[in-house]
């Protein structure tokens, strides 16, 4: 009797996991981000083996981005890149991107050129084979709490740039950030574009807001914008010229992001007057005397 008890009580298990994930927006959320840790789990370890035939390379990123597009189908996100065309130049370039949560990897698949690599922190590279997956896709490590090793990195960088027609992908803001407005830029992509003097691609990603939220444990389907803007040329800039050159491309990436935002808002908002009026039209059917 205790076993016919068991096995009913595992039974009744992937039931309550189900109801729980359909009507428990918490539990939804904490799902869909274990499933998004899963996933970039296993794909690092099912790759790695293929692009260690070629060895740590650039071209690698191309089975990284390959592998992370399916994910926004998963989720139901919708991807808009906007200006695209910016990025179709023959030199190699900085691209800064506002940072929000791990779903940028979603974003960066869906505009990352070829021969582009991110600068990312060194703790990434002893994840197992997460780590190894980024060190074979030719990423750049840094250390973030140490300043000397930093610049080290972002001179040698410069050289490899100008030599192999490198791209290189940073988030400016240091860290994670979903508040409505950007925190202060990090200088070392500035730095590292002067010394190699090559030029600024910005990247704009719109607020999750509408779908994600770590804060409010919110996880469900929506749309996201990347907006390219127009390039920053930093010909004849020296590092004295790297403060006011940060503040430009930052001030010009929060106008986007604003902009993003204030048109999220109004959707919504054309959405509700929509929606109330449908409602009252309804509701002056329904009270509108029948003659006979």
């Amino acid at each position: 009797m205790e076993v016919v008890l068991l096995h009913g009580l595992l039974l009744l298990l992937p039931l309550a996991a189900l109801l729980l994930y359909w009507y428990n927006a918490t539990f939804h959320y904490f799902c869909k981000v274990a499933f998004f840790n899963c996933w970039i789990l296993a794909v690092a370890t099912l790759l790695s083996p293929f692009a260690a035939f070629r060895g740590r390379s650039p071209e690698n990123m191309k089975l990284v981005r390959a592998a992370i597009q399916p994910l926004k189908y998963f989720y139901g996100i919708k991807m808009q890149v906007r200006g695209s065309e910016h990025l179709d130049i023959k030199e190699p370039y900085v691209i800064v991107c506002n940072h929000q949560a791990s779903l940028d990897l979603m974003g960066m698949a869906e505009f990352i050129p070829d021969h582009c690599v991110p600068i990312v922190k060194k703790e990434l590279l002893y994840l197992g084979t997460v780590g190894w997956a980024c060190w074979l896709s030719g990423m750049i490590f840094i250390n973030r709490h140490k300043r000397e090793d930093a610049i080290n990195v972002i001179s040698q960088t410069a050289r490899t740039m100008r030599r192999e027609n490198l791209r290189v992908l940073i988030f400016p803001e240091g860290t994670r950030n979903q508040e409505k407005s950007m925190l202060p830029f990090k200088r070392g992509a500035f730095h590292l574009a002067v010394q190699a003097q090559v030029p600024i691609l910005p990247v704009v990603i719109s607020p999750y807001r509408d779908f994600f939220s770590s804060k409010d444990k919110k996880f469900t389907s929506g749309m996201c914008t990347i907006q390219v803007l127009p390039k920053v040329e930093t010909r004849g800039l020296s590092p004295k010229d790297v403060p006011e050159l940060t503040e430009t491309v930052r001030q010009r990436m929060a106008e986007v992001l604003a902009e993003m935002s204030a048109s999220h808002c109004g959707d919504q908002r054309a959405g509700a007057s929509a929606g109330r009026g449908t409602g009252s039209l309804q509701h002056q059917e329904d009270t509108t005397p029948t003659r006979n």
